[in-house]
């Protein structure tokens, strides 16, 4: 039963080494410019990895100690976590199947369209109350500042391969026919009626296309890019916690049938 035992406490050990990759991508979430500014999933995510490790301490104690109540709380406890996450890995998966940029004519940066994307993202940046506080956020970032020093000549810049954000946020859309003076600076459209997004052009740089759909669309796709990664590790990091699940389940009944042979001898003698 101790031998039984000890493989619980170790591979409990293994169970807290793999809440580290679920608390990191929440981390890494939260450092992002998009995802530091909607805050949806970093939280979720993070909550979630600490509980498994609280969780994996505790059948790590259990185990080692042979604390019998603690290894069933731990079964239990670790259980309902790993259905969680899985049902995080199903969600972030489908609500990020959908959407993807266009090409522009003669641009190197993709353009991106706001009903190209799952109807729960698009709701959360839908309403004026919770745009308004994204908007804020992302437009006191350097993100359409630093193209400035980046990019001094038109072709240059029509040559970059901007991320979807400064693609939606720091420029008009090209069908309106913005000439160009700087990356954020743009007048003389020359159709004003293709897309709503033309009027809300501003070369006000607290303003800019922050009012745009287009800056939405351009958040959700960064959003999509940087949740699917995250994704991809908390799907890697399921698969190891239901390897390390099903091998405590086989040494927490081996242990406990040990017990009950030990019992056994002990009344038959």
């Amino acid at each position: 039963m101790a031998l039984s035992n000890n493989v619980i406490g170790a591979i409990n050990f293994v169970a807290m080494l793999l809440s580290i990759p679920i608390i990191g991508a929440g981390i890494w979430l939260a450092t992002e410019t998009d995802n530091s500014c909607v805050k949806i999933l970093q939280w979720p995510v993070i909550i979630l990895g600490i509980l498994i490790l609280v969780v994996a301490i505790a059948g790590f104690v259990g185990g080692f100690w042979r604390v019998p109540w603690l290894l069933i709380l731990y079964l239990i406890a670790m259980l309902v976590l790993i259905i969680l996450l899985a049902c995080l890995v199903v969600f972030i998966y489908m609500v990020t199947v959908r959407g993807s940029g266009h090409l522009a004519p003669s641009r190197a940066y993709l353009e991106y369209n706001l009903d190209d994307y799952s109807g729960w993202l698009r709701r959360r940046v839908r309403s004026s109350y919770k745009w308004d506080r994204i908007r804020n956020c992302l437009s006191s970032t350097s993100v359409c500042a630093e193209l400035n020093q980046s990019y001094r000549m038109a072709q240059d810049f029509f040559n970059a391969h901007l991320n979807p954000l400064q693609s939606g946020c720091c420029k008009p859309p090209t069908a309106c026919g913005y000439t160009f003076v700087n990356p954020t600076y743009w007048i003389s459209p020359i159709d004003n009626a293709a897309s709503m997004d033309c009027l809300q052009w501003s070369n006000e740089q607290t303003q800019l296309c922050y009012a745009c759909d287009s800056c939405k669309a351009g958040l959700l796709a960064n959003l999509k890019k940087e949740w699917r990664r995250a994704d991809i590790i908390l799907l890697i990091t399921l698969v190891g916690l239901i390897s390390v699940y099903l091998i405590g389940c086989c040494a927490f009944r081996n242990a406990k049938t040990e017990d009950l042979f030990r019992k056994y001898k002990q009344g038959y003698t």
